[in-house]
């Protein structure tokens, strides 16, 4: 396995694509509040309606975010502007934090009526890594992190957990800055050099990268490893528990 002790002192997992199957979760909840505001102001403005696509606009605006970064980055493409509001907002409030919180409410429920789907070989990793003796901590845009990790019956597996509202508390940047990164490296008392970043977002990897972390393995959902390897991975695997079975060389040091 190229995760040894001998290497790293901990490895730093994503959530949302890498330990559970949420992003079905949040790509659907984004598509709904996105599609209900769009459809009202088109109604209103005389605007042509053009829905949010979990294809293209998912990955490429929402994706390893913070919400309120997710929000302001896709209705940016769209050229909407809107007032930033304050995290308090009721759901009904048209402001960037508003319209977050109306997503957040979605994800809430379909989390507490149909659960969290877990990624089982992800999972057998993390269960390697404790093993050695490493640290292990999942650093995630998502508020909802700890009711995740709670729901798929893992939350025991980590020593620390840097998510959404940790970053809000302490005014962290989302991915793809390093921030949260940086702040699970802060917490677990190691140096990025000798930790593991796994993530499946180009967003992650570039944070990842950009935090000067060790290794940075990416996940790929979608058939396609270039984006997460021109952004900062050094390996890319469609299944974190390929690491257990085959002994990779970095992909970034292969390309000279």
């Amino acid at each position: 396995m190229i995760i040894t002790p001998k290497k790293f002192d901990a490895v730093l997992f994503d959530l949302d694509g890498v330990l559970t199957l949420t992003m079905k979760v949040h790509a659907s909840a984004w598509k709904e509040m996105f599609d209900l505001y769009l459809q009202t102001r088109s109604t209103a403005n005389g605007e042509k309606y053009q829905p949010f696509e979990i294809v293209t606009d998912y990955r490429s605006y929402v994706d390893g975010r913070l919400r309120y970064d997710g929000v302001r980055a896709f209705l940016a493409s769209r050229n909407i502007s809107l007032p930033e509001g304050a995290p308090e907002d009721p759901p009904s409030q048209e402001t960037i934090c508003g319209l977050g919180n109306r997503k957040d409410l979605l994800v809430q429920k379909i989390i507490a009526t149909k659960g969290v789907d877990v990624l089982e070989g992800s999972v057998a990793v993390v269960r390697q890594v404790r093993a050695l003796q490493m640290k292990t901590a999942v650093v995630s845009a998502s508020k909802n992190c700890a009711a995740i990790l709670q729901a798929a019956g893992i939350r025991e597996l980590f020593d620390c957990t840097v998510d959404g509202t940790v970053a809000e508390r302490f005014k962290l940047s989302g991915k793809p800055a390093p921030d949260t990164f940086l702040a699970a490296a802060k917490e677990l008392d190691i140096v990025p050099k000798r930790a593991v970043v796994v993530e499946d977002s180009v967003s992650g990897v570039q944070a990842g990268r950009a935090g000067g972390f060790g290794l940075i393995i990416g996940i790929d959902h979608h058939g396609d490893k270039r984006p997460l390897l021109e952004n900062g991975a050094d390996v890319v695997v469609e299944d974190l528990a390929e690491i257990l079975r085959a002994d990779f060389r970095a992909e970034r040091g292969k390309q000279g």
